[in-house]
This record gives C-alpha cells, sequence and structure tokens, in this order.
C-alpha cells in the first residue's frame, strides 16, 4: 500500500466552518498515482517524477541521496527529473509541497522497466501457462516487480488520471494473473543479472495494433481522418459519433461486398441457393471447406410469425458476431456493430416483421481467426413486446460474398476497445506518464493478418510513438514473431500469416534497437493460444541480452541469396552451425516465379550454407516456412528455430 506521512492527504484536515463546527476536506496526494510502494524505476537515466500540487506551490523530491524542486503549474501539474540512479534499493520516494503536505513511497527500486503489451497472447496468465502450479508456486523474487495494467479504453485521454495498477513484488499472487511471456522473460533476466526488474504488462486480447497509438503517431500515418472525426464526435455525444460511423460502414458495405449489392433478400433467393450451417459456432470449426475462409459470409434464416406476432416491436438477439455484421430483417437494416466478442442486440419497430415468412440477413466480416456469429444457444432468440421468446439458435444457412484479398480494409469503429484507434493507448498507456523504461516486449499482429503491408508502415510508428511517450530514445523493442496456427499446408500457399510474420522481421531488422523472438516451432495448430510461455520468455530474454551487446544465441537469419551454378544458394548468419532436426536435410523451402507460382523444393545443407538445388531460371523468389501452420527443420544454437522470411533471388 501507498505510504503516507500525518501531514498528507492520506488524513484528513479539518477545517472551521461556522458556528465553531469542523469539515472533513481531503488533500490530494501530492505524487501521481504510478508512484506507490515496491515500485521500479528506470537505472542509469534521469527519472522523471510528477504530480499535482496547490497551483505556484514549491515542490521538493527525494529518492535517496538524488534531489530536485520544481514549482506546480496554473492547473496545479508539476513534474521534475531526479538525476540517474544505479541499480540499487530499496530507497524512499519522498514528495513536499511548500504550501503544505508531505507524501512518501518506500520499497522503491532502482533497475530495468519493462512494458509488456499486445494482445490475447501477452495477456495470457501464467495460470494458464504450461505447469502452471509448480511455476506460481516456486514464484517468489522481493527484487522483481510486477504491474498489471487494468483494462481501459476510452475515446479521449483522461482530464483526471486515475490508478490503473499496483505495483507488487513477486510472489505466487501476485503472477497468478500476470502476463506469462513477460513473467518468464523478466524471470529469465534476472537469473543473468543481478539488477532490479520492474514488469508493466499492458494488453487487451484481439487488439489491433492502431488502437495502441497515440492520436499523434495515427495523424502522422494518414488514412485514418474518418476514423478520427467520428471518435471526437463519440467523445463530445456518443449517440452523434454513432450516426456518423453509421454511415461510414454502410457506405463500404455497399460499395463493397457483393450481398450488399445484390440486395439478398427473400424475393431474390431461395433455401436452395445457400448451404446450411451447424448452430451454435465458428464456420471455421463447423462448416467443411471453410476452415480458414476470411472475408464475408451471409448468413440468413426464415422465421414464421402469426399476425398477432407479426405487429409487435420485437428484440433481436444474435449473441456475439466475428468480427463484425450488418444486419437486416424483412429487407430492412436493423443495425450493425463490430467486436468479435460483443453480443448482438438489435431493437425491431413495430411494422419490420410481418405476418408468415419473415427474413433475418446477417452479413458478416470475419477479419482472421474464428469467424461467424457464435456463443450459448440462448442468446440467439427473437424477444416480442409481449415476452413471447423464439429461439434462433438453428436452422441458419450461408453464403459467400467476398474473400479478404478481395476487399480493401474495412472500417473499424474507432471507440471499440481492441478494435478501436487509438483508445486502448489512452486508457492503458497514457496514464503511465513518462515513466522510463529499459524496453518493450511485444506480443501482436493476429489481428491485423488482414493487411501485412500496412503493418510495415504501423510496427516503426509504435516504436517511435513509445520511445517518445516513454522518453526512452533508446527503448530495445522486442517482437514475438507470430507462432505456427492453422491448418498444415499441402501446396505452396499465399499465406496472410506468413506475410505478417515477414512484416514483423523487416521492420525488427531495419531497427538496430529490436530484436525477434521466433516462435514458429511453438505454436499450436488448433489453438491460437499456445501454453508454453515459458519457452517465449527464454527468446525474449535471449534477444533483451544480445541488444546489451553480450553474446547471445540467435535464430539463424538469411544473410544473402545468390543464384550459382548449384542452384540458390542461402547463406545463413548463425554464428554457429545449422542443423536439420529429424532429417539429413532441411524442409520448407519454395521457389516462386513472377506470377507468384510457388513449388516446394528440395534442399541440401552444409554447415551456414542452404542450397537449393532444383532452381529454374524463371524463379525469382525464395520462401521458407511460407504457410499458416508450416512444417520446418532448420535451427540453429540453443534450440532456436531459423526465421521464416521471403527473399528476392538477384
Amino acid at each position: 500500500m501507498r505510504s503516507f506521512l500525518l501531514t498528507a492527504a492520506a488524513v484528513a484536515a479539518f477545517v472551521p466552518i461556522g458556528g465553531g463546527q469542523v469539515q472533513a476536506q481531503t488533500v490530494a496526494p501530492l505524487l501521481d498515482a504510478m508512484f506507490q510502494d515496491h515500485a521500479v524505476v528506470q537505472r542509469e537515466r534521469p527519472i522523471a517524477v510528477w504530480g499535482r500540487a496547490t497551483p505556484g506551490a514549491r515542490v521538493s523530491v527525494a529518492l535517496g541521496a538524488a534531489r530536485a524542486e520544481t514549482t506546480a503549474h496554473a492547473d496545479g501539474s508539476w513534474r521534475t527529473n531526479l538525476p540517474a540512479l544505479p541499480a540499487g534499493g530499496p530507497h524512499v520516494l519522498t514528495a513536499e509541497s511548500a504550501a503544505g503536505g508531505e507524501q512518501s513511497v518506500s520499497d522503491v527500486m532502482v533497475g530495468d522497466v519493462w512494458l509488456c503489451s499486445g494482445q490475447s497472447n501477452m495477456e495470457f496468465a501464467v495460470r494458464q501457462a504450461t505447469n502452471a502450479e509448480s511455476e506460481i508456486g516456486g514464484a517468489r523474487d522481493d527484487r522483481m516487480r510486477l504491474f498489471l495494467v487494468e483494462r481501459a479504453s476510452k475515446p479521449a485521454p483522461a482530464e483526471a488520471v486515475q490508478p490503473i495498477g499496483q505495483w507488487r513484488t513477486t510472489s505466487p499472487d501476485s503472477v497468478r494473473d500476470f502476463s506469462a511471456a513477460c513473467y518468464f522473460m523478466g524471470r529469465d533476466l534476472r537469473r543473468t543479472d543481478d539488477v532490479p526488474v520492474g514488469l508493466i504488462a499492458a494488453s487487451w486480447g484481439g487488439s489491433i495494433i492502431e488502437d495502441w497509438l497515440s492520436r499523434e503517431a495515427v495523424v502522422g500515418l494518414g488514412g485514418h481522418d474518418q476514423a478520427l472525426e467520428a471518435l471526437d464526435a463519440y467523445a463530445r455525444d456518443p449517440q452523434r459519433g454513432e450516426a456518423q460511423w453509421r454511415q461510414i460502414t454502410q457506405a463500404w458495405w455497399a460499395a463493397h461486398d457483393p450481398g450488399t449489392q445484390q440486395g439478398w433478400n427473400l424475393a431474390q433467393t431461395r433455401d436452395a441457393d445457400w448451404a446450411p450451417i451447424p448452430a451454435g459456432g465458428f464456420w471455421e470449426s463447423t462448416v467443411e471447406g471453410l476452415q480458414t475462409f476470411d472475408g464475408i459470409i451471409w448468413l440468413r434464416k426464415e422465421v414464421e410469425l402469426t399476425a398477432a406476432q407479426a405487429r409487435q416491436a420485437a428484440t433481436l438477439e444474435l449473441g456475439p458476431v466475428d468480427d463484425a455484421d450488418v444486419t437486416w430483417v424483412n429487407g430492412r437494416y436493423v443495425g450493425g456493430q463490430q467486436g468479435w466478442d460483443t453480443p448482438r442486440v438489435y431493437a425491431l419497430p413495430a411494422g419490420t416483421l410481418k405476418p408468415g415468412r419473415n427474413l433475418i440477413a446477417v452479413g458478416v466480416l470475419d477479419t482472421n481467426g474464428g469467424g461467424g456469429a457464435w456463443g450459448a444457444a440462448e442468446s440467439k432468440r427473437l424477444r416480442l413486446a409481449d415476452g413471447t421468446s423464439i429461439a434462433l439458435s438453428s436452422g441458419w444457412r450461408h453464403r459467400i460474398a467476398a474473400p479478404l484479398g478481395d476487399l480493401p480494409n474495412p472500417p473499424r469503429t474507432p471507440w471499440i476497445g481492441g478494435s478501436g484507434t487509438t483508445t486502448l493507448y489512452n486508457g492503458m498507456i497514457a496514464p503511465l506518464g513518462p515513466w522510463g523504461l529499459k524496453g518493450l516486449a511485444w506480443y501482436q499482429g493476429e489481428s491485423n493478418i488482414g493487411d501485412p503491408t500496412g503493418y510495415r508502415r504501423l510496427l516503426p510508428a509504435l516504436f517511435a510513438d513509445w520511445r517518445q511517450r516513454f522518453e526512452s530514445p533508446d527503448m530495445r523493442a522486442l517482437v514475438v514473431q507470430l507462432a505456427n496456427f492453422g491448418p498444415a499446408a499441402e501446396q505452396p500457399t499465399n499465406s496472410y500469416w506468413a506475410a505478417l510474420r515477414e512484416s514483423q522481421r523487416a521492420v525488427v531488422g531495419a531497427d538496430p534497437l529490436a530484436g525477434l523472438a521466433v516462435a514458429i516451432d511453438i505454436g499450436d495448430r488448433y489453438d491460437i493460444h499456445p501454453t508454453n510461455k515459458l519457452e517465449v520468455g527464454r527468446r525474449l530474454a535471449l534477444e533483451a541480452r544480445r541488444l546489451d551487446g553480450a553474446v547471445q544465441p540467435v535464430s539463424p537469419q538469411p544473410l544473402s541469396v545468390a543464384r550459382t551454378a548449384d542452384g540458390v544458394q542461402i547463406r545463413y548468419a548463425s554464428g554457429a552451425r545449422l542443423v536439420a532436426y529429424g532429417s539429413d536435410r532441411p524442409v520448407g523451402f519454395e521457389l516462386c516465379d513472377a506470377n507468384d507460382d510457388c513449388r516446394f523444393v528440395d534442399a541440401s545443407l552444409s554447415s551456414d550454407l542452404v542450397v537449393l538445388t532444383s532452381a529454374r531460371p524463371s524463379d525469382v523468389k525464395v520462401r521458407f516456412c511460407w504457410a499458416d501452420s508450416p512444417v520446418c527443420n532448420l535451427y540453429g544454437p540453443a534450440g532456436l528455430p531459423a526465421v521464416p522470411f521471403e527473399g528476392l533471388i538477384p
């Protein structure tokens, strides 16, 4: 808990009022909510300290032997920098205002602070990981501190920042719900470096990278004007913002969705034109042939109503729809939302329904992972105004409208947490203030699968944005490359997953302060949330130490691709001899012509050189491990897999 001296606001000050009575008045703490007992601040750089005080008051701050003073601004905010300190502690941090009041927090360590962020695989808790109970039971380290940021999505930065988490020492209780990948990385670093470590975990399952960027960064990227304008309108007036965004989304569906353009309704189509779809699940897991489909599929269901039922107002409940929907009843648009786990509930005014056959038609846009109307059977129903409930859990049929590759980027509702624009930055990053960081560990990308080219601009923008936000220009940026997930490929394929991995590799390779933790061999074909987070943490820690100048094993990276008399040669920069597990030669290599017509090819291995012997003059590109869940056996030292890649042949 936070420590306060008697003169600070942990106690109530009694102020005289008329008749000699007294009234309790609470004085606000001097220090920002981030400064708590057990905190860790970054070593060997100036330490930012900030908070609020009486406007114009002189504020003095001390941490160990370091001292600094400043004056509170007219709005009461203040900020100063303490001189850099070496690793160590524990220390007491004290803030004192000349206008009265003093606050102190204790057990503050100086060490290395890492921010771990991303989507569900970074949010994935230690209690869910492989060998969880044993790992939790052994979690005791007084010099590693954990700060779990509470989920918060805000359309605009908060004027008054509230506490968003608590600094805690490492114990079975604090570790249980903490990010597994983050914890195992920190634990690995603590085993080799006797330096206090602070881990800040701020993640949101299913989130896109755009939601983690500041407004300034999004404006700098360009192309997001409509989203930002609607977001501003929503922040002022939610109904106005929703109306503005409804026009934008309806225009997109009308322009790009064949189902909307053709007006698929009772008058123009028959059930025979639509294939049945099993109830209560994602189409990837229930419909043969759609296991890997991303794009737009229309669902339809007919409901018979009596005249008495049809004259009533009603509520249409569809349960959650992954990822976005537009819903029509009898040819009338009744609603549309975004958010893979957001239940859809749409009001149907009297006159929407009619006696006899009624058609419910739902256009579903899936951008990655599961797709469809899912959830409990009881969440799908038509509730009439008289209380009658008509089940809608079965009897649905479907029709493919367009694959994702044929569609431009769909609009994402900008204020929905996880799939919006800047809302997670506003709610979970900005409140951290200019807290000094050693580095960032980033595990995200699954929700941006549909635009791997755009990700090449977004990821470096995130690095630059957060380096500025945390005043840490030398912030390390560790990226977990997407793990294997999805069906194995019998033939070469143009995989979105592989393309986004290549974007991650390219961005990291262009940044001297970035490192790539390759995870292509520790995923799960059948589960987007693999449980082996201990190995993810180990590989992140290896990259962290490498960026500090330590000699560390690394995943083999292609150094050059060349055409020779022997075929196509790929030389690796691994620092050690490569090996092919389970075979006398590496597998997973492809050669492609200018039309992206690719084929698997045989390869031979000699030390750090791979030779593809069946090359053709028309081959212009080489690929390795290029699939959602590729099978590849090329490894370097310390059990690290070679990185998947795509390269041109000179």
